[in-house]
Formats: C-alpha cells, sequence, structure tokens
C-alpha cells in the first residue's frame, strides 16, 4: 500500500506535455518552461517517439523532467531505454506489478498510472491502496484500449470521493474549454498531463494553445 507523502515545496500546478515528436517543438516547450516532457515508448501508439528521434537525440535534452511512457514493456527494455535516453521518470501505463516496479532503476521516479472507467469510488480506492510504496506519483488517465491519447475526459468528481495519498497528475481530455472545472476538485493535481488537445495532429503540438494553457494555470 502506498503512504502518503507531501508534495514537493514547488506549490504551483505544474504541467506536463506528452507525445512529444519534434525536437523544436521540444525546445519551444523548455523555453516555456513546461515541467514535464512526455515521449511515448508505446509501439502501438500514433505518438510512438522512436519513429521521428532516437534515444540519443532525447538524451541530450537538457531538461530534469523528461518522462518515458511504457504500457506493458520488458522491464529490460525500460531499463535500457531509460539508461540510453537519460530519462528522469518513468511512466507505467499497463498492469505492471509490484515486483516489477521494485526491479526498476531508483534513480528513477515512478509515475503509475490508474485508469478511471465505470469502477465505483470504492473500487477506485481499493486500486490506490493495492499499489507499490515504491511509486512517487499517481496519474489518472480515461480508461481505453489505446492506453491513454483517446482525448476523453472521466468524471472528475470521483476524486473528490477519495483519499489521494501521494502527489498525482491529472490527464485524459484536458482542454482550454474544459480547464475552468478544475476548480471542482478538492484535491487539486500536483500536475496536469496534456496531449491529444493541443495537437495539430498526433505527435505535432500547437504551441500557442499551450502558451495560453500555461497563461491560464501558471498564476
Amino acid at each position: 500500500m502506498i503512504e502518503s507523502q507531501k508534495p514537493k515545496a514547488k506549490s504551483q500546478l505544474q504541467l506536463k506535455v506528452c507525445g512529444l515528436t519534434k525536437l523544436n517543438q521540444i525546445q519551444g516547450l523548455v523555453d516555456l518552461n513546461v515541467d514535464f516532457l512526455g515521449f511515448i515508448f508505446y509501439e502501438k501508439s500514433p505518438r510512438f517517439v522512436l519513429n521521428q528521434l532516437s534515444l540519443e537525440q532525447i538524451s541530450t535534452i537538457e531538461h530534469s523532467g523528461k518522462v518515458g511512457v511504457f504500457v506493458n514493456e520488458d522491464l529490460e527494455k525500460i531499463i535500457d531505454i531509460s539508461e540510453k535516453a537519460n530519462l528522469n521518470f518513468i511512466q507505467l501505463h499497463g498492469d505492471e506489478t509490484e515486483d516489477f516496479i521494485l526491479k526498476l532503476n531508483p534513480r528513477i521516479e515512478i509515475i503509475k498510472v490508474i485508469r478511471i472507467g465505470n469502477q465505483t469510488s470504492e473500487e477506485l480506492q481499493k486500486t490506490i491502496n493495492q499499489q507499490p510504496t515504491t511509486i512517487n506519483y499517481l496519474l489518472f488517465d480515461t480508461d481505453s484500449k489505446a492506453f491513454g491519447g483517446t482525448g476523453k475526459t472521466f468524471d472528475w468528481n470521483i476524486l473528490n470521493e477519495i483519499e489521494i495519498p501521494i502527489p498525482y497528475f491529472l490527464s485524459g481530455g484536458i482542454s482550454l474549454e474544459n480547464i475552468h472545472q478544475l476548480s471542482t476538485i478538492n484535491h487539486q493535481p500536483f500536475s496536469l498531463d496534456i496531449n491529444s488537445k493541443f495537437e495539430i495532429e498526433a505527435g505535432n503540438k500547437d504551441l500557442e494553445k499551450i502558451k495560453k494553457l500555461i497563461s491560464l494555470v501558471k498564476v
């Protein structure tokens, strides 16, 4: 069971942009002081980063919030990629077990995704309580067979019915149109995680939209 941790001293809402594939856009996000850069290493994703960038290119990006997203990937492959790409965080979006997570590099922080669909608040709480103590963050995303990137939002009200013991990322269909609804969540997220609603097409980000979001949440 995960234990309660205090969020980092930096209390301002942070921002993660996921599904990055273009170096010029990544540099633009670095210049905008985006907190987390998400790279998807799931081959079935339309934003599979290794179709566009090499591990060496990712490793040279100077940023302390590089996140590698993996879905039911082999342990050895995650370790190899995270080292070669010089990742700071590993985001596990599949059905990884506690034993699996314990074998990952302890120097890299772990973000564990919990997919929210039709479960009750009691079922969701049970899932949270069963997470290993070694994870650093939770990430709540809309459940889908595609493992994210659906552009669909789950009912955020369920977050008011559960105890969330560690900082969490909020994902799943976040947009300029629904961002005002963030105020309805009692236990505010540590970070937003945006993707498809801030794209021109899969993997091609709309930096102007992202700038507008930053102006709304980074106050």
